[in-house]
């Protein structure tokens, strides 16, 4: 097994424990791509964990098999597997006595590798999960549980494995570190492209951390395997649908990003341009009043009627251009930001603060497929709050 990212294939995979009557996992087949993300997910008890571990032969399969790279695993030793897989897990596991440079190094030293080599692997793995080189003498006890969790990740991938493994990685960790770490770990992906066996009961981790989605039902059933837009636009049956959830238009805006929709078209002007020519321009936009920009192209906010009510555009504001979002930001978090400032509408911007097109609820409306009438328009809007868009 190479370096480079494994494929792998679950075949009828089976596994049955002595003195039960129902398998554990139950004909169990799925087929991961090289270099993709695939979640695990399911209620507890559904065999997603025990799935997992007979890839790494931590559980023996009763039946069937499991192909990397087209070569079955029970073709090599547990041991010599296991070298070749990294294995993260919820309770991080690192060696309590040993330092965190020696934690990293584990593996290679078992696979061999020179003094000099295992050491610029630490550095460089350290680097790549954002700790300080000054790190690698420091015991876990030291380190908070984050850095414990990115210490976890940086010695699974010490080396260098083609398949990596992922038993709820970030569940003992708090909310706000868990989305760090969960945003850490796709930015790693984005730039290692490794195949990754990922198991969460949180079926909203699954939708934003996998490229595909196991849902299993008891018993080690698969119920479906899917993109998480396909999951979440075609449950296949009504387990899937319940364990997704009734939101599940909503968490589709975690899969796209502002960039991905159609932006609305809106007249920007400037301050002292001729009001008859904003005019003419509002004739062919998606809004009625016009976003007032600086020199550069930055907002500076939304021309009340008093601003074009002369020959020239006066700054005369009916609110401030908030919020503002960008064409990288993910939907979910866009739209909370138009409803936490209780408007309709927020100005797309570049990288350099300047003005792309305008986000609008209804635009949102049209990515989740619901009708444009069930969305108020704009003199709905003002004739609620003239004073903000």
């Amino acid at each position: 097994m190479s370096s480079d990212a494994a494929s792998l294939e679950l075949r009828e995979l089976v596994k049955r424990y002595p003195g039960t009557d129902e398998p554990a996992v139950d004909k169990l087949s799925l087929e991961v791509p090289a270099g993709e993300v695939c979640v695990l997910v399911g209620p507890s008890g559904c065999g997603k964990t025990t799935a997992m571990r007979m890839v790494n032969r931590m559980i023996e399969i009763t039946d069937g098999d499991i192909l990397l790279d087209g070569s079955s695993v029970t073709d090599r030793s547990p041991a010599e597997l296991r070298r070749e897989i990294g294995y993260v897990i919820q309770q991080i596991g690192l060696f309590p006595h040993r330092t965190i440079g020696d934690n990293i190094a584990t593996v290679p030293r078992l696979l061999g590798w020179d003094k000099q080599r295992v050491s610029d692997r630490v550095d460089e793995l350290l680097e790549l999960i954002g700790l300080d080189a000054e790190m690698r003498e420091r015991y876990p006890a030291q380190l908070s549980g984050g850095q414990r969790q990115r210490v976890g990740v940086a010695r699974a991938l010490a080396g260098d494995p083609p398949l990596m493994l992922m038993d709820e990685p970030f569940g003992a960790i708090d909310p706000i570190n868990r989305e760090r770490l969960q945003n850490e770990f796709l930015r790693l992906q984005a730039e290692l492209r490794k195949t990754i066996v990922f198991v969460t009961h949180d079926i909203d981790e699954a939708i934003k951390m996998g490229d595909k989605i196991a849902v299993l039902r008891k018993g080690g059933k698969l119920a479906q395997f899917a993109s998480p837009a396909e999951l979440l636009m075609y449950p296949a049956d009504p387990f899937v649908e319940d364990f997704v959830g009734a939101d599940r238009a909503l968490k589709r805006l975690a899969l796209q990003r502002v960039r991905d929709i159609d932006l609305w078209k809106g007249v920007l002007c400037h301050k002292g341009e001729s009001t008859a020519k904003v005019r003419a321009r509002l004739a062919d936009a998606d809004l009625e009043f016009p976003l007032l920009v600086d020199d550069e192209g930055r907002p500076l906010g939304w021309l009340s009627d008093r601003g074009l009510a002369g020959e020239r555009v006066m700054e005369d504001l009916r609110s401030r251009a908030e919020p503002t979002v960008e064409m990288d930001d993910i939907l979910r978090d866009a739209l909370s930001d138009l409803l936490a400032n209780q408007t309709m509408y927020g100005p797309v911007l570049d990288d350099q603060g300047r003005v792309q097109g305008i986000l609008s609820l209804r635009a949102i409306a049209g990515a989740l497929n619901i009708r444009p009438e069930d969305v108020p328009d704009s003199a709905e809007l003002a004739a609620e709050a003239s004073s903000s868009p």
